[in-house]
């Protein structure tokens, strides 16, 4: 039964205000127990009576002198019993508790972090499986968690603790919480709390990762590969329309940092082309057109390149062709008609030409990414040849390429199993065919549609030639 429904059986007001000057009297005279135990017989009646205003201040009343006394044990004892008290009201615990975590920062400050974390276990305790007090332990729970980070971070050697640990435990301590389920939470903090658990996950992950040597393996089941699951799962809590808003443009840019991030370890290169066309977008960094907004542009040409051939890709890729703004980037705009061209692109050509300037960028540095770039421009002239032959000879399929036949057969392999296109090797013949053999069935409808197009254009010439001799008889007349 909730508060409001509780009928309050007698006022206690007067007993209340007759009662706090005294307690805080005796408490300042150095006689803190007999003024709780004098707030806790009328704490006791209140409660009984469903007084929730004087409740209230009874409960904050004891927590307050007990802080004030700086008697943490006995503070801490107090929030504990009085938040079990039997029937003990919601509204009294919720005000207890609310008031103590605006302590927090304070306690850290004058008493140290042992009397902070005992504060904060209290704290937790109390408010664990309470619906009402969700909110409240959200935020006890972040500021411990970013307690272990600290130690993490300012790692010395004294700590009972591995910094390791205390990364993982602050981590742990976060996505236990399901925020997003929350109804007494704002939607922007809701936001930055699942934010900071992908945040965190996201570190936990890499340390994971390097720890086991295999930060590009993402088919391992070993190093951080349940982070990196956990991250996904909680990256797909974030709304992207809430993202949009202006004033939320902060959240936008830091949720879309961690993607692209996610996106690269798993070599999702359209993904993390998506990331930045989603970052460019922003108002604040579009309009800064020699800055973060080129740099951004620049980034989602790059990864739009890299990624395998289909139709989103194709798609986007012609999209960015067409916009205006990348025609100011000379570079990454031939980059772009390059591939949208259908046009043979040697390598050798292409490195000679492109190659001197992206090496220098952060995207290309990566040997991983130039060689994934030369695997585009290969399926790109692979997708041309097989649009302009039908058949055509290993040897100058290889030639073209600029290959050996071992590489052009791999490559050409995948792209068939992928089905980007439809070819078959002789290899006795050494003829590679691009023309799938036809069905009876698809060469009688490609001969019917040829012959309703024949009696179209025979229809329209007979109409013609009717109207231009009824013209001239009208003339002769």
């Amino acid at each position: 039964m909730s508060d409001a429904n509780k009928k309050q059986e007698k006022d206690y007001t007067l007993e209340v205000d007759e009662l706090l000057p005294q307690a805080k009297s005796l408490a300042e005279s150095g006689k803190l127990q007999e003024a709780l135990d004098k707030l806790f017989a009328l704490e006791k009646q209140s409660r009984n009576a469903s007084d929730l205003k004087s409740t209230t201040r009874l409960v904050k009343a004891i927590i307050e002198l007990n802080y004030e006394a700086r008697d943490y044990t006995q503070l801490n004892s107090s929030i504990n019993v009085l938040s079990k008290k039997h029937s003990q009201l919601k509204g009294a615990i919720q005000a207890m508790v609310e008031l103590a975590v605006t302590w927090l920062e304070e306690v850290r400050e004058r008493d140290g972090t042992e009397k902070w974390l005992e504060l904060v276990e209290t704290l937790r305790t109390v408010t664990e499986g309470k619906l009402f007090l969700e909110t409240p332990r959200a935020r006890v729970t972040l500021a411990l968690a970013q307690h272990h980070e600290s130690l993490y971070r300012n790692a010395s050697g004294k700590s009972a603790i591995s910094p390791r640990d205390s990364l993982i435990t602050a981590s742990d301590l976060l996505i236990d919480l399901q925020v997003e389920t929350y109804s007494s939470m704002e939607r922007r903090e809701k936001t930055e709390f699942i934010l900071e658990q992908m945040r965190l996950l996201l570190e936990v992950a890499r340390l994971k990762d390097s720890e086991s040597g295999k930060k590009d393996d993402k088919d391992s089941l070993g190093g951080g590969e349940t982070e990196w699951v956990k991250f996904k799962v909680q990256s797909r809590k974030v709304n992207e329309q809430f993202l949009k808003e202006k004033e939320n443009e902060d959240l936008r840019l830091k949720y879309y940092d961690m993607m692209v991030q996610y996106g690269l370890r798993h070599h999702a290169y359209l993904d993390v082309a998506n990331y930045y066309y989603k970052v460019w977008e922003t108002p604040s960094i579009k309009e800064d057109t020699n800055g973060k907004g080129k740099a951004a542009l620049e980034h989602i040409v790059y990864y739009v390149a890299l990624s395998p051939h289909d139709n989103q890709q194709s798609d986007m890729m012609h999209r960015l062709y067409n916009d205006s703004a990348l025609e100011k980037l000379e570079v990454q705009y031939n980059l772009i008609k390059s591939f949208t061209t259908p046009e043979l692109m040697r390598w050798p050509g292409i490195e000679s030409v492109f190659g001197p300037f992206l090496r220098t960028t952060d995207v290309f540095q990566n040997d991983k990414h130039w060689e994934d770039l030369h695997t585009r421009v290969i399926e790109h002239n692979i997708r041309v040849i097989a649009k302009y032959y039908t058949r055509i000879t290993l040897t100058r399929l290889t030639t073209l390429l600029d290959l050996t036949p071992n590489q052009t057969e791999e490559t050409l392999a995948r792209l068939v199993v992928a089905g980007t296109v439809w070819a078959r090797v002789d290899r006795p013949a050494g003829i590679v065919n691009f023309r799938n053999k036809r069905s009876a069935e698809d060469v009688m409808n490609d001969w019917s549609s040829d012959m309703q197009k024949l009696l179209g254009l025979v229809e329209k010439t007979w109409m013609g030639m009717n109207a231009a001799q009824a013209a001239q008889s009208r003339v002769k007349a």
